[in-house]
């Protein structure tokens, strides 16, 4: 394997030939678990929030402040790494490796700080700004270890992304019976770990070619073109709804165990399951992309997210068991179709700048996710359960945009 190695002639200590070539071997896997790793940090607050919120005394528009500081520092360094062309002067595994082990120690720091403003907004703020070293980074390590398995592989790598999401609250339903930070210093030993595993694993032989900087001004052209724009609509349509939902599920789900009188014990573990079934819809949606076109499954996800989230509050009256299955539906529904906008934008972003038309549409469409954190999580306190209804215009304006998209010639072969 000595003849494709990327890492040839470069020092790469501690993993001994052998355990290299295994790991080159089994190299998705390992991108995966590490990308895994790294995201744990993306809701680590988040998974604790329960019992860090009754320790300090906060209530839920801090924990949408905590939540946008994380968007606002991804949106800031995905941004950075694009204008400044970082991403193409440095090793794509050392980005990733440097970035989830500031991430790790930035996230273990927000533990001596919580709920001392503006420090520990400020440290969500910086973990954001490392975790655009991870999730990013890792697409562009799949695309150099596996290049004819990259769009099944995003659909893993979203998968990924939305159990490590969920990670947190596993991780809190596992140490209940210790203080709030347990999970936190976890998440920051996850992240070192998938750190390793990517400095181990290394960059791969098909390292896509260095482009430079990015002129964000041909990512804002790239919006012109009607298809491209149709795919950019119906992605911030699903970005306005997906990570205020995320924030919302441990509220949804407590509120629901209230009305049952169940423990408060349970609502980690159901958490976790509301947003961890994403990964199999993820996965189960790209395998239906490939019979059925990225479209039909982008639109139909979307569609099922917004039908749910109309109905939730409509159906109030129901047992508060039905409810929760409900919501359990809804974490299948609300990622599924982030992996079939991927694929479709690189289908249907013009050819001479697809990097910088993805780096905007990925940057206005985290930017849609501060306001709607912002407003449920402000709202919360007055509207409870009908509060989900800030989230409808996302997949109704998505559906919208995507109207005008030929399923014939918009269908993307599948993520």
């Amino acid at each position: 394997m000595s003849g494709s190695d990327p890492n040839a002639g470069r020092a790469v200590p501690v993993a001994t030939p052998v355990a290299r070539a295994w790991l080159q071997a089994h190299a998705l896997p390992v991108i995966v678990l590490a990308q895994l790793c790294g995201t744990s940090l993306w809701f680590s607050v988040n998974g604790v929030w329960l019992s860090m919120s009754q320790a300090l005394g906060l209530d839920e528009a801090r924990l949408g402040v905590l939540t946008l500081s994380v968007q606002a520092g991804f949106i800031v360094g995905t941004l950075s790494l694009a204008v400044s062309g970082l991403a193409d002067r440095f090793r794509a595994s050392a980005i990733f490796a440097l970035s989830a082990v500031c991430g790790a120690l930035v996230n273990a720091l927000f533990v001596p700080l919580a709920g001392h403003g503006p420090f520990d907004a400020g440290l969500r703020f910086l973990t954001g700004l490392c975790l655009a070293g991870v999730y990013p980074l890792g697409m562009k390590l799949v695309i150099s270890w596996t290049p004819s398995h990259a769009g099944a592989a995003l659909s893993w790598l979203v998968g990924m992304l939305t159990l490590g999401t969920a990670l947190p609250h596993w991780m809190r339903g596992i140490t209940q019976d210790l203080s709030w930070s347990w999970p936190l210093w976890g998440a920051s030993a996850l992240a070192v770990l998938g750190a390793v595993l990517i400095v181990l694993l290394g960059d791969g032989p098909h390292l896509p070619r260095a482009g430079g900087r990015i002129p964000l001004r041909k990512g804002l052209a790239a919006l012109q073109v009607p298809r491209f724009r149709a795919v950019a609509g119906g992605y911030f349509g699903h970005c306005w709804e997906l990570y205020a939902f995320w924030m919302l599920v441990p509220l949804l789900v407590g509120r629901e165990l209230a009305r049952l009188g169940a423990s408060e014990a349970l609502l980690p573990w159901l958490a976790f399951a509301v947003i961890a079934l994403g990964l199999p819809g993820c996965v189960g949606g790209g395998w239906l992309s490939r019979r059925f076109g990225s479209l039909l499954v982008a639109r139909a996800a979307l569609g099922l997210s917004g039908l749910i989230c109309l109905l939730y509050p409509l159906l109030a009256w129901l047992p508060a068991a039905w409810l929760l299955v409900l919501l359990l539906l809804w974490g299948v529904a609300v990622i599924a179709d982030s992996p079939q906008f991927s694929a479709l934008a690189a289908s249907h972003a013009p050819q001479q700048m697809i990097g910088s038309s993805l780096a905007v549409m990925n940057a206005i469409g985290f930017a849609l996710t501060i306001p709607a954190i912002w407003l449920t999580s402000s709202l919360w306190g007055t509207l409870q359960g009908w509060v989900v209804w800030c989230l409808l215009p996302g997949p109704v304006l998505g559906l919208w945009a995507l109207h005008g998209l030929s399923a014939r010639r918009a269908s993307a072969g599948g993520a």
